[in-house]
């Protein structure tokens, strides 16, 4: 009886033990490495703005953190898709996504009994950068502004737009509501793609959030429009949407989230991962490459209020 009760204590005493071993493996921040590979995924298409960014992002993480990390593309519904999955992933930090915000929001406020998350569902990392959103159109493309294309339009039908996020067509919904103008949506999986239909000849214009530089720099295209709230450093000439007559704007920032109730030490390994990777040279060229615009790297708690502020600016933007 003696023994298997000294046995008993062992074995209690040894279970206790893992356990506060296991568990003071997450309390530190500098303690913690994933378990297996870390799987940085990316809501669209390989090829696009957010694809170069995350890979790069995820390249210089890897090499700064001896981490095994894998990257992955989970395109669909503008990164919904991959939020999807990420929201019903165990907060263990071993998954982490790179999406879009608008997408996003616009999804939460036009069909949010159909989603199984809100805005709430994650614990948020890092804000990489705000987007830099234009209206392109081919260099000889009949016309060169946001009035000579809504004119073309109503001449000649309704326009094709390559768009790789569900808010583009927002933009042009209001022009073509306050104009009469028609135009016709043709979605893609991300700024790559867009790129090669316009190029292509399949559409007429399209929005693009840093994918459109090299062909600007070539003369293969030429800029339309700016559907950001303020003109583009690298295009000051642009008029923004709002400045050729209609009231909209898009402010859509790529940012990186993982599931809901990851431990703080985890979160903390890993936005402080994610930090040190934006502060390089490498990490700054591409996102000034891919998505015209400067790092960011918003704290946490800045993501998330930079999410849930913007809940009541897409409403708007919606009609709701």
């Amino acid at each position: 009886m003696g023994g298997r009760l000294m046995k008993l204590k062992a074995k209690i005493a040894g279970v206790m033990l893992a356990a506060a071993t296991a568990f003071a493996g997450v309390t530190n921040a500098e303690d913690w490495a994933p378990k297996g590979p870390l799987m940085f995924q990316i809501g669209f298409g390989a090829g696009g703005s957010t694809d170069a960014m995350g890979r790069v992002i995820a390249k210089v993480m890897e090499e700064q953190t001896g981490w095994n990390i894998v990257v992955e593309n989970k395109a669909g519904a503008g990164g919904v898709a991959m939020f999807t999955g990420i929201s019903k992933s165990k907060p263990n930090g071993q998954i982490i996504g790179m999406g879009v915000s608008t997408p996003i929001l616009m999804q939460l406020v036009m069909r949010p009994e159909q989603l199984p998350f809100d805005a709430d569902s994650f614990d948020y990392l890092s804000s990489v950068t705000k987007g830099q959103l234009a209206l392109v159109a081919n260099a000889n493309a009949p016309f060169d502004d946001l009035e000579s294309m809504v004119d073309y339009a109503k001449a000649n039908g309704p326009m094709t737009v390559a768009i790789n996020a569900s808010p583009h067509k927002l933009v042009l919904a209001a022009v073509g509501r306050e104009t009469g103008a028609e135009f016709e949506f043709v979605p893609t999986d991300g700024g790559a793609e867009s790129m090669k239909l316009l190029l292509g000849g399949q559409v007429m214009a399209s929005f693009a959030g840093g994918s459109h530089g090299p062909y600007l720099d070539s003369g293969d295209m030429k800029m339309i429009a700016v559907a950001n709230a303020e003109r583009h450093d690298y295009a000051p000439d642009v008029k923004t949407v709002a400045e050729q007559g209609y009231g909209v704007y898009l402010d859509p920032y790529f940012y990186i989230a993982t599931t809901k109730g990851t431990d703080q030490a985890i979160l903390d390994a890993l936005s402080n991962a994610i930090s040190s990777a934006l502060a390089t040279d490498e990490v700054d060229e591409i996102v000034r490459n891919a998505a015209k615009a400067s790092v960011l790297d918003l704290s946490p708690e800045e993501t998330r209020s930079m999410m849930v502020d913007g809940m009541p600016i897409m409403e708007k933007l919606l009609g709701k």
